[in-house]
């Protein structure tokens, strides 16, 4: 039988603190939450390996690197009683290890995922996560303000929507840029606008529905 909890402790001393992010909250949450409830039965072995895992079977859309998820949870320095949003996180990896930190936290995913995320929530049992389906560019304009929102994978651009969503000085964390240019950025809320400076250098998928408008030249 395939021991879970020895490959957890393997990607957090391997993965993990090797990659500076030593934070006990984030360390602790990341012990106490089983990835293998977030990932399809196929692909459960690979639950705690160092790249990206298909959320479900037959899905475009992929779980970040748990490095890559670390280190945006470091940058976003959640703190105990905060509202967190999160963005684009497929089947709610992500917003458990957020709700371990944080007071509640709000998932907004596509509908075709919001489903499996819900479902997987509730299996390991986060009471303090809300999930919301719908476009991950709009955030939850109906839930706001948030301490801090977390877009789990690479934008191109940051719609002007979600800096209204953001309490005065919130944080919005993500990965800025496509490829292997992209660059963990942590935004602050000034005057209803982001204003942003780099951390870490990272590659992650590009979110739909954050693309750059591509423009015809002739």
């Amino acid at each position: 039988m395939f021991d879970f909890a020895q490959a957890r402790r393997y990607m957090i001393e391997g993965q993990i603190r090797t990659n500076e992010i030593t934070d006990t909250p984030i360390v602790a949450a990341m012990h106490a939450v089983p990835r293998e409830l977030f990932v399809s039965d196929s692909w459960q072995t690979l639950a705690y390996s160092d790249h990206e895992i298909p959320a479900v079977e037959g899905s475009s859309r992929k779980l970040l690197n748990p490095m890559v998820l670390g280190k945006l949870l470091k940058a976003a320095d959640l703190q105990p009683g905060e509202r967190v949003l999160m963005i684009g996180g497929c089947t709610g990896y992500g917003a458990a290890l957020a709700s371990r930190i944080a007071a509640e936290v709000v998932a907004v995913e596509t509908p075709d995922l919001a489903a499996a995320s819900t479902d997987a929530l509730r299996k390991g049992g986060f009471t303090n996560v809300v999930v919301v389906a719908g476009d991950l560019a709009a955030g939850c304009a109906d839930q706001p303000p948030f301490d801090a929102i977390i877009i789990e994978g690479a934008v191109e651009v940051i719609p002007d929507g979600l800096a209204v969503q953001l309490k005065p000085e919130g944080r919005l964390v993500t990965v800025l840029g496509s490829g292997r240019s992209g660059q963990g950025t942590v935004f602050r809320a000034v005057g209803g606008e982001l204003s942003g400076f780099p951390v870490f250098g990272a590659a992650a998928p590009v979110l739909p529905g954050f693309e750059q408008k591509r423009e015809f030249v002739f």
